[in-house]
C-alpha cells in the first residue's frame, strides 16, 4: 500500500508574512515522499530515508519542483464559456456576458459537461482544490459535485442565491434558495472529500429575507462555509448603499444579518474601508484576493499590505475568479498579485505568493490539518512543477537543483513569473495521479465537441 516519489520538495510551516524565510520554508533538495492509503507518511532526505522504505516503488521527478496542491479560493465554475470577455466593468460585465451564460446552467446535462471541463482544467493548472459558484439552478452545483466525488477531489462548492436585480430567469426567491441549498447541504456536505459553501450571489440580488436566510442555513449546518463578492466596484458600493441605506456599509449588510465570521469568505475586498478591515480581522473572516479579476475588469489594487499587517492580520488566500480572471494558472494569479503589490510599492516574495496558494488558503478554510502542507498525515494531493518547461525558463533555470533558500527564492520566483500550465508536470489526489502533462485526461474529444445551448 506504500508509494514514494522522489524530487525537490518545498512547503511550509509558518506564514512568511509574518515569520523570516529561514523559519517558513520547509525545502528538500533531494527529498523522498512517501504516500500510504492517500495520505502522507513521511517526508524527508532521500538519501537518509530510503533506506527505512527499501522495495517501495518510487516516482522519479528529480529536477522538478513538488509542492503542495494549488487552493483556489473563489472561482465561478458557469463561466468557463465566457473567460475573456471584453470591454466591461462589473456591473456591465454582469449583464452583458455573465448572466446570460449562466442561463443555460438550468440544463444539468450541459452543467454536467462544462463541469467536467472545468475541474480537468483545475487539475491540468496544478489546482486540487477550490471554492466554486454555481449557477443559481441547483441542478448546477449537483452536477458540480458529482463530477468532483468522482475524481475524489476536495471541493467546497455551493449554489448562488439570487432573488433580485438579475434577469428573471436567474432569479430564486429567498425561501427557494433557502430550500434548495438546504437540500443540496443535507446531500453533499461531508460527502467524501466535499464541501459546502451558502453562496448569496453578492448583497444587490439579494434581499434582506434572503441573507437572513442563508443566515440560518449557516447556524443549521455550523461546518458550512459563507462565500460571496465583497467591495469590488467603486459603482457596486454605492449601489449597495442605495439599497441598504440603513447599513453602515458594504460589509455591515452581511453584518448585521450574521454573515461575517470564521467561516465566511468574501471575495475582492478592494474598496474596503479601515474598519471594514478592522471587522474582517476580528471576526477572523477570509479574503479571496483576485488579482487577474480585479485588473481585468478594472476594479482596483488590492490593498495586500493592509491584510497581511501585523495589527489587523486577516486570514488571506489567491482567487482566479474565472471567468473575470484570465487563467486558471495559479501561477498566473501569484504573477498578477505580485504586480498589483509592485503597483502599491510593496512586495510580494515568491514565498508569500506559494504560501497564499497552499497552505495560507487550507488555513483560510480551517483544512490545514488535511491539505495545504506536506506535514504527515495530509491527505496526498500534490503538483509537480518543471522550472524548465518552456524553452526560454530551461535557458533561465539551470538543471541542478536549488541548493539554497536563495537560489530556491530566485527558482521560484521564475516559476511564479514565467510558468502556467505549461510548467505543470503532473497533478495528485490522494496519492494517484490525476493529469499528467501531454495527456487529455477527461476532456471532450476532438470528435466530441462540447454541446452549445
Amino acid at each position: 500500500m506504500l508509494k514514494a516519489f522522489r524530487g525537490s520538495f518545498l512547503d511550509f510551516v509558518n506564514d512568511p508574512f509574518y515569520t523570516s524565510e529561514a523559519e517558513s520554508v520547509r525545502y528538500f533538495s533531494d527529498g523522498l515522499l512517501v504516500v500510504e492509503q492517500g495520505r502522507l507518511k513521511a517526508l524527508g532526505d532521500y538519501d537518509k530515508l530510503k533506506p527505512q522504505y527499501a522495495g517501495v516503488p518510487v516516482e522519479d521527478y528529480s529536477g522538478k519542483l513538488i509542492t503542495p496542491g494549488f487552493i483556489d479560493l473563489h472561482i465561478h465554475f458557469p463561466q468557463t464559456e465566457m473567460i475573456a470577455a471584453y470591454g466591461e466593468q462589473l456591473l456591465e460585465w454582469l449583464d452583458t456576458y455573465t448572466f446570460p451564460t449562466e442561463s443555460k446552467f438550468k440544463d444539468r446535462a450541459y452543467a454536467q459537461q462544462v463541469a467536467s471541463l472545468f475541474l480537468d482544467e483545475l487539475l491540468r493548472n496544478g489546482t486540487t482544490t477550490a471554492v466554486v459558484l454555481a449557477a443559481v439552478y441547483p441542478e448546477s452545483a449537483d452536477a458540480f459535485f458529482e463530477e468532483a466525488d468522482r475524481r475524489r477531489l476536495r471541493m467546497v462548492a455551493g449554489k448562488v442565491m439570487m432573488d433580485r436585480n438579475a434577469p428573471d430567469f436567474l432569479l430564486d426567491t429567498a425561501v427557494s434558495s433557502y430550500q434548495d441549498s438546504k437540500t443540496l447541504i443535507e446531500k453533499w456536505h461531508g460527502h467524501n472529500r466535499l464541501l459546502y459553501a451558502v453562496t448569496p450571489r453578492f448583497a444587490p440580488t439579494s434581499t434582506p429575507e434572503q441573507l437572513q436566510l442563508a443566515a440560518k442555513l449557516l447556524q443549521e449546518y455550523p461546518g458550512t462555509y459563507l462565500h460571496t463578492h465583497l467591495s469590488e466596484n467603486v459603482a457596486e458600493v454605492a449601489w449597495v448603499k442605495e439599497l441598504f441605506p440603513d447599513c453602515q456599509g458594504y460589509l455591515d449588510v452581511y453584518d448585521q444579518v450574521g454573515l461575517v465570521g470564521e467561516r465566511s469568505l468574501f471575495a475582492h475586498c478592494i474598496q474596503l474601508t479601515e474598519a471594514e478591515f478592522e471587522r474582517l480581522a476580528a471576526a477572523k473572516a477570509t479574503i479571496a484576493f483576485c488579482p487577474t479579476s480585479n485588473l481585468f475588469l478594472g476594479s482596483g489594487l488590492f490593498k495586500l499590505e493592509k491584510a497581511k499587517s501585523v495589527d489587523c492580520p486577516i486570514r488571506l488566500g489567491l482567487a482566479t475568479d474565472v471567468g473575470a480572471g484570465t487563467s486558471f494558472s495559479m501561477l498566473q494569479t501569484a504573477n498578477e498579485a505580485y504586480k498589483v503589490a509592485q503597483l502599491r510599492q510593496q512586495k510580494l516574495s515568491p514565498f508569500q505568493a506559494l504560501f497564499l496558494a497552499t497552505l495560507g488558503g487550507a488555513r483560510a478554510l480551517a483544512l490545514d490539518d488535511k491539505i495545504g502542507s506536506f506535514a504527515v498525515g495530509r491527505e496526498a494531493d500534490f503538483v509537480v512543477l518543471d522550472p524548465r518547461s518552456t524553452p526560454v525558463m530551461a535557458f533561465r533555470n539551470a538543471e541542478a537543483s536549488p541548493a539554497s533558500l536563495i537560489e530556491l527564492a530566485d527558482r521560484l520566483f521564475s516559476l511564479v513569473i514565467m510558468g502556467d500550465d505549461r510548467a505543470v508536470q503532473a497533478t495528485y489526489i490522494l496519492g494517484e495521479l490525476a493529469h499528467s502533462k501531454g495527456q487529455a485526461g477527461n476532456l471532450p474529444a476532438a470528435n466530441s465537441p462540447l454541446k452549445i445551448l
